[in-house]
């Protein structure tokens, strides 16, 4: 099966319902397609919309579960920073893609802002202020352990 063509043939798809740009993934667990999906930004009102984090998403709830270390993604075009970042808290271990930063970026899809704030070599426009102080905020970590949620996440 080839599930890059799957993944172009949602970015059509979605393009033509004007749900977003020229980007789509297919999410496959052991062989099977889990989900094919568009960038969905414009459907949706929401910039995190992009087609590997649809796909996670839509993966997660269709699989009941936030582990996906045993899929792998086909996307078609290098997936972006907070794509990346997905689909490593997803645990997924393997992203195949087509096009490449410099593809989106020739067509008016840069990410480089987003890069270069990462790895610090571009000032950013984006104040990021630390504030200490906050005995509500500290005592979270606590609270989280009282309530013991994190052996329900670490189960997900």
């Amino acid at each position: 099966m080839n599930y890059m063509k799957m993944a172009a043939e949602a970015t059509v798809a979605g393009m033509e319902k004007k749900f977003g740009g020229p980007f789509g993934a297919t999410l496959v667990r052991k062989g099977e397609v889990i989900v094919s999906v568009s960038n969905a930004m414009m459907r949706d009102t929401d910039p995190s919309a992009h087609a590997e984090m649809v796909a996670v998403r839509e993966a997660c709830k269709k699989l009941d579960t936030m582990d996906l270390s045993d899929c792998e993604i086909y996307a078609t075009c290098e997936p972006c920073p907070m794509c990346v970042g997905v689909i490593l808290w997803a645990g997924i271990k393997t992203v195949y893609y087509s096009n490449t930063r410099e593809d989106a970026a020739k067509h008016g899809f840069s990410d480089m802002h987003l890069r270069n704030y990462l790895d610090g070599s571009d000032q950013s426009p984006l104040a990021m202020i630390h504030m200490e102080g906050c005995p509500e905020c500290d005592s979270l970590w606590e609270t989280f352990n009282k309530i013991n949620l994190n052996d329900e996440l670490n189960e997900a």
